[in-house]
């Protein structure tokens, strides 16, 4: 079961708790909880770092979850980074030291990258369900 899937469950169950009893505000709340359900599910969505210094990636291979961000954090003393998904082209701009980007995968797959100016370094996120 998908975490937005536990997320539409336990609202719904929670609604049914809450309609026993009270008939006539039983529609408003579950329509209330049902309003709230993406917001359940984004509680769930976790956050992940990614170090770059030494011209690589720490952790080169990072497996999430779909909703999750993963964040690039340029440690580095002197050196801008950019990070391209190989598949798409898709560029970040270029964050120089203690600069960071982020991303959010909605969707379960691979994603290749690549830093932009430093070609020679690689990583992979998967988004498995």
């Amino acid at each position: 079961m998908s975490t937005q899937d536990r997320a539409k469950y336990s609202v719904l169950r929670i609604a049914q708790t809450l309609m026993r009893g009270v008939p006539r505000a039983g529609a408003s709340v579950l329509a209330l909880l049902l309003a709230l359900t993406p917001m359940a599910s984004a509680v769930w969505a976790a956050e992940h770092e990614v170090q770059i210094l030494k011209y690589a990636y720490t952790p080169a291979e990072l497996t999430i979850k779909p909703g999750d961000t993963v964040t690039w954090l340029n440690v580095e003393k002197r050196v801008s980074h950019s990070i391209v998904f190989i598949a798409t082209g898709e560029e970040s701009e270029r964050f120089f030291p203690g600069e960071q980007w982020s991303r959010t995968f909605d969707q379960a797959g691979r994603f290749d990258y690549r830093c932009g100016p430093h070609p020679e370094m690689k990583g992979v996120v998967i988004v498995a369900p």
